[in-house]
C-alpha cells in the first residue's frame, strides 16, 4: 500500500476515483469517508463530553456530502450536531444525495445563519469546497469562511481546506482580491485527506491552513494507485548516507570544504557557511575571500582563510555564494569554481550571476557531475525568467524546471521547501518553522550541503538531508523555548551537529 508519505496530484487522485467507482459500489467512498471524519472528529474531542456542539459546513459537491454522512455519524454518537449548507440541499450530487437523507434521518439539525449563532463550538468541520475547486471563493462564502477563521476552537478540513489548491498548496484566487482584500481560505487546524496525501497542503500556504494532516486511504486496493515522481522528505530517503566514523580515520578522512564569497561588508555569510560546514563534518574548510582574506575567524579558529585568488578550487568541495557580490571579480572567481572538477554548491549571488550570464550557465551544463543549487524564490525566479509569484504558485513545478534546466539537484526554500531532481522527482521538506525566516539561514544550509558533499554523500541524498537537518534544528530550538522570534542563523549550528550526530549513532554502530 502506498505510504501516507506519498504525495499525489489532484490528477491521479482522480484516476484512482475513476477505477474505485468501477470496483466499489455506489456510496461506497462517500460513506468509508464520512466514517473516517466522524472517528479522528471523536479524538480531537476526545476531551468534551458528548453534549459538546459540533458546526459542519456543507459545500455543494461529494466533499458536502462526505461532511453530511461524518454529521449523521456523530449526531447518531449523541454529538450535538449543526449542520449549514451553502449550497442549495436539491442539486448535490447522487451520492450526496444519499448522505442528505441519511442525515435527516439522524438526530442532526440545520441552521440557516452560521455567522450569527453561537461561538463556542467545540468543532467546526470544513466541508465546503475539495479538490476540485478552481475559481476564488467570493461573496457570502467568503464572508462565512472569515468568521470560522476567527473561531477558537479545532477546525478540521475534508480533503483540503477549503479554498487551497491541492497540487501547489496556494490559495485559489489568491492574486484577486477577495474579502478585505485578502484570498479566501479556511485555516484549518486539522485536515483528514482522502485516497492520497497532497503536495499543496505541505508547501506554500499549505502548512498556515492545513494544520496537522492526517490521510485516510479508505482501504481502496493497492493495485488502483499509480507510481508517484513525489513525496515527502524523511530520514529513510537518505539513511543510506549517514556512516558512523571509524576509528582508523583521520581530517582527510572527511573532505575539504571551501567557502567562495565574503565580498567586502558581506563577509559574515562566508563565516556562517564555512562554521556550518566545520561543525557538520568536513575535516578541513577553507574560506576563499574574493576582495580580501580574513586573518582568521575568532570565533571558530579552526577554519582558514584565503584569498580566492590563491586558492586551488581543485582541491576542495566548493560552496559558491554566500556574500559573493555580483562584481567582475565575483565573476571571474565563480567561473574558475565552475570550470572546477570538484562537487558544488551554487547559492545567493553565484545564482544570480549565473541566471544573467548565458555563458556561466553553459559552463554549468558542461560540468561532468550533479551540482547543488539552493535558490529562495526570488533567485528561483531570476534563473527561469519569471516572477516570484509564478514560483510560488507552482513550488514543485519550478523547481523540477531548475533541475532540468541546469541539470542539477535544486532546493527552493521557503515553507515546505521542495527538492528537485533532473528526472523530475521532487520532495517536500516537512521539517523547519519560521524561526528559518532569519538573515543568513541560507548560508548555513549551504554550507550543511557542502559538508556533505565532501563526506562523499551523493547529491541528491545531500540535499534532502541538509534540508531535513537545517529545519529539524530549528524545530529542536524553538520546542526548547529559542525562537521562533528572534533565533539567528548561528544558533542553528550547534544544533544541526547535534542532530546529525543523533541520527548517526541511531543508524550505525560500529562493527
Amino acid at each position: 500500500m502506498p505510504s501516507s508519505l506519498t504525495l499525489y496530484t489532484v490528477a491521479e487522485i482522480r484516476q484512482i476515483e475513476y477505477a474505485a467507482f468501477a470496483t466499489y459500489p455506489s456510496y461506497t467512498l462517500m460513506q468509508r469517508a464520512g466514517t473516517a471524519t466522524a472517528d479522528y472528529a471523536r479524538q480531537l474531542l476526545a476531551n468534551h463530553d458528548d453534549s459538546a456542539s459540533i458546526l459542519v459546513l456543507v459545500g455543494p459537491g461529494n466533499n458536502g456530502g462526505d461532511a453530511l454522512e461524518a454529521a449523521s455519524q456523530l449526531a447518531h454518537s449523541g454529538w450535538n450536531v449543526a449542520i449549514h449548507f451553502s449550497c442549495d440541499p436539491a442539486r448535490l450530487p447522487a451520492d450526496a444525495q444519499q448522505a442528505l437523507s441519511r442525515m435527516h434521518g439522524s438526530p442532526a439539525h440545520v441552521i440557516h445563519d452560521a455567522l450569527n449563532t453561537q461561538n463556542d463550538w467545540a468543532l467546526v468541520i470544513d466541508g465546503l469546497f475539495g479538490i476540485g475547486l478552481t475559481r476564488p471563493i467570493a461573496g457570502d462564502i467568503a464572508s462565512l469562511i472569515q468568521h470560522i477563521n476567527t473561531l477558537r476552537c479545532p477546525v478540521l478540513a475534508l480533503d483540503v481546506p477549503s479554498g487551497l489548491d491541492a497540487d501547489t498548496g496556494t490559495i485559489v484566487g489568491s492574486n484577486a482580491i477577495q474579502v478585505d482584500g485578502k484570498a479566501t481560505a479556511i485555516r484549518a487546524t486539522h485536515t483528514i485527506t482522502f485516497i492520497g496525501n497532497k503536495a499543496g497542503l505541505h508547501t506554500c500556504d499549505g502548512r498556515d491552513y492545513a494544520g496537522q494532516v492526517h490521510v485516510s486511504n479508505l482501504g481502496l486496493a493497492a493495485d488502483l494507485y499509480p507510481s508517484s515522481s513525489s513525496q515527502l522528505n524523511h530520514v529513510a530517503l537518505f539513511s543510506n548516507a549517514l556512516h558512523f566514523r571509524r576509528h582508523n580515520s583521520h581530517k582527510g578522512s572527511y573532505g575539504d570544504v571551501s567557502v567562495l564569497g565574503g565580498a567586502h561588508g558581506m563577509v559574515g555569510a562566508a563565516i556562517l557557511a564555512a562554521r556550518t560546514a566545520a561543525k557538520s563534518g568536513a575535516g578541513r574548510v577553507f574560506i576563499a575571500g574574493i576582495d580580501e582574506a580574513l586573518n582568521y575567524d575568532s570565533a571558530q579558529p579552526e577554519l582558514m582563510c584565503r584569498l580566492a585568488a590563491d586558492f586551488d578550487f581543485n582541491s576542495a568541495t566548493i560552496v559558491a555564494g554566500p556574500g559573493l557580490g555580483t562584481s567582475r571579480n565575483a565573476h571571474d572567481f565563480l567561473l574558475k569554481a565552475l570550470a572546477a572538477h570538484m562537487p558544488l554548491v551554487l547559492d545567493a549571488d553565484a545564482l544570480n550571476l549565473i541566471a544573467v550570464e548565458s555563458s556561466l550557465q553553459q559552463k554549468l551544463l558542461s560540468r561532468k557531475v550533479i551540482d547543488l543549487l539552493t535558490p529562495h524564490p526570488l533567485e528561483a525566479a531570476r534563473l527561469l525568467g519569471i516572477t516570484i509569484s509564478q514560483v510560488q504558485a507552482d513550488r514543485l513545478a519550478a523547481a523540477r524546471t531548475i533541475a532540468k534546466k541546469f541539470n542539477a539537484v535544486a532546493i527552493i526554500k521557503g515553507s515546505g521547501s521542495v527538492i528537485a531532481a533532473p528526472d523530475g522527482a521532487t520532495v517536500i521538506n516537512t521539517t523547519g518553522n519560521p524561526a528559518l525566516a532569519t538573515a543568513g539561514s541560507g548560508d548555513v544550509l549551504s554550507g550543511l550541503c557542502g559538508a556533505l558533499l565532501a563526506q562523499n554523500w551523493p547529491a541528491w541524498e545531500a540535499a534532502l538531508a541538509a534540508v531535513w537537518l537545517h529545519g529539524k534544528a530549528a524545530d529542536n530550538l524553538v520546542a526548547n523555548g529559542t525562537g521562533p522570534i528572534g533565533l539567528t542563523a548561528s544558533e542553528l549550528i550547534p544544533e544541526i551537529r547535534a542532530v546529525l550526530n543523533q541520527l548517526v549513532s541511531r543508524q550505525h554502530s560500529p562493527r
